[in-house]
């Protein structure tokens, strides 16, 4: 999963004026993207007569971004990003298609913020912190590739996905004494990216929908000295349409980061009620509740990278649970020119109560970005 922190980016300051503005000059576009590619080994036990293959190919991250970006005569920053999924990545919205536009936004920022409209990730998946990626194109939190059989019984990532990509509006605000704020509104998660075209209107309330989500994200971002440090809290709500039965899904979170040295030390905490993965509201009566944290340590001199990292996930309903935790180890080195090359160690155990089991594997990973 590709994952974009706005919070360690400062916002361009200029002046609001009001009337048309143009650029002088065409925005300018640049096209770039990544790839990464593992070649993995598995152990991973049986479930009853199901075995598994021992070994995998995966091909993830695939994304094309396309940026244009100018500033205008009044100095505010306009641009538009696109990008591109080339077939099946996590996202599985785009499972049956062999490429489609993951996500396509404008923006438009200065002195007074900055404004997001389109589909994209809101506020609070933007402004997370969590415990640091070592292994080209992969961690423990949001995982591109994970190699357990019941990866889609647990979301594996204190990130907020209630709204995902669906078309929204962000509002970030400048950042003042190292603190920034992050708003954004989804009408409907079910229209994510471009739609055909502007015309008609979507009937409210559609069973097994989720409207209205709310975000409100607020992080920090500072150093102390030799130590950087970066933490953030957000709150995610919608309207669940189950029927009578419905309750309104909520998410909440934290995470913190520390950088000293050449370390990266960083964790996360997550908690959601009323929502399955990723956006599904449920049934008041039915009480789906969920829970993630992670912690993880990082080392980087050079063009060398190592770490370790941690995560747990527990999804319970009333009398039952299925607890996942894994373990990541492993590291990269730059070969240069956006191209990395790790070692991908995993070790994960699912325990669903009736059933037990672990996945232990090892990985070679080509990562290319450009």
């Amino acid at each position: 999963m590709k994952k974009t922190l706005l919070g360690t980016t400062a916002l361009v300051s200029a002046g609001l004026v009001a009337g048309p503005a143009l650029a002088s000059d065409p925005l300018t576009v640049t096209v770039g993207g990544t790839v990464t590619a593992g070649m993995y080994y598995i152990d991973a036990d049986d479930i009853g007569p199901i075995q598994f293959n021992e070994s995998a190919v995966k091909l993830v991250a695939r994304n094309i971004d396309i940026n244009a970006e100018g500033t205008l005569d009044n100095g505010m920053v306009a641009g538009v990003m696109a990008t591109l999924s080339l077939g099946d990545d996590w996202n599985t919205h785009y499972a049956n298609n062999d490429a489609a536009f993951r996500e396509l936004f404008a923006y438009l920022e200065g002195g007074f913020g900055r404004f997001e409209i389109g589909g994209t990730d809101g506020a609070a998946f933007k402004m997370h912190y969590t415990s640091p990626w070592f292994v080209p194109g992969n961690g423990v939190d949001s995982p591109n590739i994970l190699n357990v059989p019941t990866v889609g019984t647990a979301r594996h990532s204190t990130f907020s996905l209630m709204a995902a990509d669906a078309n929204k509006v962000t509002y970030f605000t400048p950042r003042f004494a190292g603190f920034q704020l992050g708003l954004s509104y989804t009408p409907d998660v079910s229209y994510n990216g471009p739609n055909a075209n502007g015309l008609g209107v979507v009937p409210g309330g559609t069973l097994g929908r989720i409207d209205n989500v709310v975000e409100v994200a607020l992080n920090y971002a500072g150093s102390f000295g030799a130590v950087d440090f970066g933490a953030d809290g957000f709150y995610v709500t919608g309207e669940g349409n189950l029927g009578a039965a419905a309750n309104d899904p909520e998410e909440m979170g934290a995470g913190v980061n520390l950088g000293f040295g050449g370390f990266t030390l960083g964790g996360a905490y997550y908690a959601s009620e009323d929502l399955a993965v990723t956006s599904i509201p449920v049934a008041s009566a039915v009480g789906l509740e969920e829970e993630v944290w992670t912690v993880g340590l990082a080392y980087a001199t050079g063009p060398w990278t190592v770490g370790v990292a941690y995560l747990a996930d527990e999804l319970s309903t009333p009398g039952a649970s299925i607890d996942t935790t894994t373990w990541q180890t492993g590291g990269g080195y730059n070969l240069g020119s956006g191209v990395d090359i790790g070692l991908d160690l995993q070790m994960t155990n699912v325990d669903a109560g009736f059933i037990d089991y672990d996945a232990q594997s090892a990985g070679l990973v080509l990562s290319v970005s450009f």
